[in-house]
């Protein structure tokens, strides 16, 4: 009856443990990346049809992620940052990879004929792709748009750093006194710790 008692036991035990290892990986794919997980690639058509993946960045040290898109007011408010961001990290081998990860049927601005005007529009100096079917967002976990991924590239791939907003003020950038992503990058590129890792992504939901 004892042995009984224990079986049952380590039964209910090892249950239990199945149980909660699956309730962490499907949270895990539910939530996306965290820090210090290696992003997976992707292969996505950029507005001048062709199609870019981060493998094609051999010089890289890493990427600046922004899933973003024509309509939201806040992706809007940040493209003038975003450009620059480009600008100021891409020769020191971090550039934007600009991602629209809104369904066009949901929302019409956000075609793929239409982030072509809106990047013409805008000088776009960075690589502007479009999630088609919308299988990359959900990896990295994004809900807004802006959401910014900034990944290390290391000999185990590219580390996901930084997960959140561009910076503390979308209505005014003089204002922003908090420059996450800037400040993550420059870490990064002194081999230092990135000093705020998560940050609260404000933008618009994303269309699914």
């Amino acid at each position: 009856m004892k042995t009984l008692k224990i079986l049952v036991g380590v039964a209910f035990i090892i249950a239990i443990s199945a149980f909660a290892i699956d309730k962490v990986s499907v949270s895990k794919a539910d939530d996306g990346y965290v820090i210090g997980d290696t992003a997976t690639d992707f292969k996505l058509k950029n507005i001048d049809d062709s199609f870019i993946s981060l493998a094609d960045y051999k010089e890289a040290k890493g990427f600046i992620v922004i899933f973003t898109c024509n309509h939201c007011p806040y992706s809007v408010a940040y493209e003038d940052r975003i450009i620059e961001l480009d600008k100021m990290f891409k020769v020191k081998g971090y550039p934007v990879i600009a991602i629209n990860p809104n369904n066009p049927k949901a929302y019409p601005d956000d075609s793929f004929d239409n982030m072509k005007v809106r990047a013409k529009e805008k000088g776009f100096t960075f690589p502007y792709l479009f999630d088609d079917g919308q299988k990359i967002y959900p990896q990295y976990g994004a809900t807004k748009t802006p959401h910014v991924y900034v990944l290390e590239k290391t000999s185990e791939g590219n580390m996901v750093r930084y997960i959140g907003a561009i910076d503390n003020n979308y209505k005014d950038a003089s204002s922003a006194n908090d420059k996450y992503v800037e400040d993550a990058v420059n870490a990064l590129l002194k081999g230092e710790k990135v000093p705020v890792e998560i940050t609260k992504a404000i933008g618009c939901s994303i269309k699914a």
